[in-house]
């Protein structure tokens, strides 16, 4: 990794030669489908949720990340299973709801959150990951610089957390503490989910003391978005507490 330290891990300001978009009067639709695999659908002022599907070999399966809304830019959470979805969200994030993406980050190494990162190179926008994460990254073939995050930091109005292992073993979640937001990712499962899904990387003991230190560090926490499937709020946590207890 070529960015060594927490500090570059902090979300870059707007250069100041660069061109400020002004919003257009015209707010963006509560949902917009993109292309027939990627929609957004606005979660609360200022946040959007990104939903990607996979390809046939995954299934078709749903994935979640969000973009946030920061002044005349945005944030992204997850990049999508693969780089055209990116450019697609990239391209919204700069043409429809015209504050361009100037950062990005994403929570643990599966390719549902990693897939997009080349897209996001190309258009250097940088992304910031655990440095086990970029690990796990490059062990998994692709070439990227990844800017470390630390287990706990602010990451412009965003908080960064990593509690431990659950679903992997680098997993992050992530929460707007302004809006009550805890973004669980894959470590937090949604209400419709009779199981803990993918455990191929999952580390079943450890997660239930790594979910009740997410518990601990947002106590506020009001709405809860999984990795897959529907928001909702702290009951998601404790459905995910119940998965854990009738697992193998």
């Amino acid at each position: 990794m070529a960015c060594l330290g927490v500090a570059c891990a902090s979300v870059p300001a707007p250069s100041p030669t660069a061109r400020v978009i002004e919003p257009s009067a015209a707010e963006p639709p509560d949902e917009v489908v993109l292309a027939e695999d990627v929609r957004v659908y606005r979660l609360a002022p200022g946040v959007w949720v990104h939903v990607t599907l996979a390809g046939k070999e995954w299934g078709h399966t749903p994935a979640n990340g969000l973009i946030i809304e920061e002044g005349a830019s945005s944030l992204l959470v997850e990049t999508g299973w693969n780089p055209r979805q990116a450019e697609r969200l990239l391209d919204w994030a700069r043409d429809a709801l015209h504050r361009p993406v100037r950062a990005a980050l994403v929570t643990h190494f599966h390719l549902d959150r990693i897939g997009g990162i080349p897209a996001l190179g190309a258009r250097g926008v940088p992304v910031s990951a655990r440095e086990e994460t970029a690990r796990r990254v490059v062990a998994r073939g692709m070439t990227v610089t990844l800017q470390p995050l630390a287990d706990a930091q602010e990451w412009g109005p965003l908080s960064v957390f990593f509690p431990g292992a659950g679903h992997s073993p680098d997993n992050l979640v992530v929460a707007y503490g302004d809006r009550g937001l805890l973004y669980g990712g894959c470590f937090v499962k949604d209400a419709s989910a009779r199981d803990l899904g993918n455990l191929e990387d999952a580390d079943v003991a450890a997660w239930p003391r790594s979910l009740e230190r997410v518990r601990q560090r947002f106590p506020d926490a009001r709405q809860v978005l999984p990795g897959h499937g529907a928001p909702g709020g702290p009951e998601l946590l404790t459905h995910t507490q119940a998965l854990l207890r009738a697992a193998p």
